[in-house]
């Protein structure tokens, strides 16, 4: 017995169907992008796309493919009075040979294959009707007679499924309140969009002074490009609570300083500072490109000789501590306005260049900076001096009280004794970090605390000459 109500049911449900309208980034009006330090980035793009009254399905496509579609939102910026949203559906399963093939197990295609003519001239199409049984590791058809384990010939599919698409989409079911051309602006946070400062230094020939250049690095992972986008980086630790790590990129480096470019415009927001570039710019899908982030030159610049102690050379007798150790190598500046500078610098690797003697830059070394304020001093490691050694040993040792492991008194001696092979005199720091509560009975060189734990000598060690520092320290522990 047929049931009356079926039809007319069918119908009404039909009629209840959104109308999906499509939208791609030929309706995109403006695009910016916010991108952070951590492989984060906020997207916001409007588009003018007509929309029927009533409810439709917005098809908005061309969406990053790293979306996080808990944080999409929708606003209807010409007529926000009776619009809202419903449903939201992020589509991710892209239209490949294989995605189409698999949606279609259980389902009839057509084979179309090429087969000699009976009289040997020429060939002929011959089409068969066959079921997909199965596409795991290999594909397997069921024709009317015979079952076949691979393609004979080319596939004709009769339609795309609804659920594959070309670009990953989100799909938006919405209440429109009036049927005409409408702006809507999808904002979203999504990964695979990154940025680092990289810095060049090209150093003074006396070495103090340099110019400083700073690059921004652009990473584009996520899927889609972002044509002509108003472009703004966020510097700072914003926190977020993480459901995986991505893996970091590498990044470019560049042999030289480029001519100057102008500045980003920078801001404070929150407790984070905002760069805007000055222009739009196109992030391709997977590209990397830089853009200036700041240039300043003249800036004053001191270099240091450090040979660096350990705390527990004075818990015990030691004797010879190491030959040819070797010294660092740093440069120091500040940044500060009177200094040339002044600006709030982004995490990142400074790389330090100088020219021959026969005008062309030489690498001479790298470091990585941490987020870094205005009127901050910044000090750069870049390797370890070639010219200078230093060779370093304990003269005496006395453990004069105490019967606990915390509870004793030692006096122990030390001799540095410092080469330079350089044509010129240079000035050594030697940082002696001291445990507990220290006293120094005697030095050859003069020296400052630097800290509660820290003693500094500063020794001069002359032209392809050499120095010697000695000391006596007693530590209460």
């Amino acid at each position: 017995m047929r049931t009356p109500f079926l039809a007319p049911l069918a119908l009404t449900l039909a009629a209840q169907t959104p109308q999906e309208v499509p939208t791609t980034l030929k309706d995109q009006q403006a695009l910016a992008v916010t991108i952070y330090n951590d492989n984060l980035a906020l997207v916001k793009d409007q588009r003018e796309v007509r929309l029927p009254k009533g409810m439709a399905a917005l098809a908005f496509q061309e969406v990053s493919a790293q979306i996080r579609p808990e944080t999409a939102l929708l606003r209807n910026l010409t007529s926000s009075k009776d619009f809202w949203v419903a449903e939201q559906n992020f589509d991710f399963d892209l239209l490949t040979p294989a995605k189409l093939l698999e949606k279609y197990v259980g389902e009839q295609v057509t084979v179309v294959r090429t087969v000699p003519n009976a009289d040997g001239a020429g060939a002929k199409e011959v089409r068969e009707t066959a079921t997909v049984l199965a596409t795991n590791s290999g594909t397997v058809l069921q024709f009317a007679d015979r079952i076949e384990t691979s393609v004979p010939g080319r596939l004709i599919f009769p339609k795309v499924p609804d659920n594959l698409r070309a670009r990953p989409t989100l799909v938006v079911s919405l209440h429109s309140p009036v049927e005409k051309p409408q702006k809507l602006e999808l904002s979203y946070l999504t990964g695979g969009l990154s940025w680092r400062a990289d810095y060049v230094i090209n150093l003074a020939p006396d070495e103090k002074a340099m110019d400083l250049n700073g690059w921004v690095t652009l990473t584009n992972q996520s899927g889609t490009a972002y044509p002509n986008a108003t472009l703004q980086l966020v510097a700072g630790d914003v926190n977020r609570a993480r459901e995986a790590a991505m893996p970091e990129m590498a990044m470019m480096s560049r042999a030289k300083a480029m001519p100057a470019a102008p500045r980003m415009q920078e801001e404070s927001l929150f407790e984070y500072h905002l760069y805007t570039l000055d222009r739009p710019t196109t992030l391709k899908e997977s590209q990397t490109k830089q853009v200036a982030l700041l240039s300043a030159s003249s800036i004053p610049t001191r270099k240091e000789y450090l040979l660096q102690g350990q705390s527990h050379y004075y818990s015990d007798a030691y004797g010879d501590l190491g030959q040819r150790l070797k010294v660092g190598v740093f440069v120091e500046f500040d940044n500060r306005t009177e200094a040339n500078l002044g600006l709030p610098m982004p995490k990142g690797i400074v790389r330090v260049y100088k020219r021959d003697s026969e005008g062309r830059p030489q690498f001479v070394g790298e470091d990585r900076i941490d987020h870094t304020p205005k009127n901050e001093t910044l000090r750069l490691k870049l390797g370890e001096a070639f010219d200078i050694t230093a060779n370093r040993k304990q003269t005496d040792f006395k453990k004069l009280g105490g019967t606990g492991r915390y509870n004793y008194t030692f006096e122990s001696a030390f001799e540095v004794e410092l080469r330079n092979a350089k044509k010129e005199a240079i000035t050594v720091s030697v940082l002696e970090p001291m445990p507990g509560d220290w006293e120094l009975l005697q030095q050859s060189h003069p020296s400052t605390k630097e800290t509660s734990g820290t003693a500094r000598f500063k020794v001069t060690v002359p032209a392809e000459g050499k120095a010697t520092l000695t000391y006596r320290v007693r530590i209460r522990q």
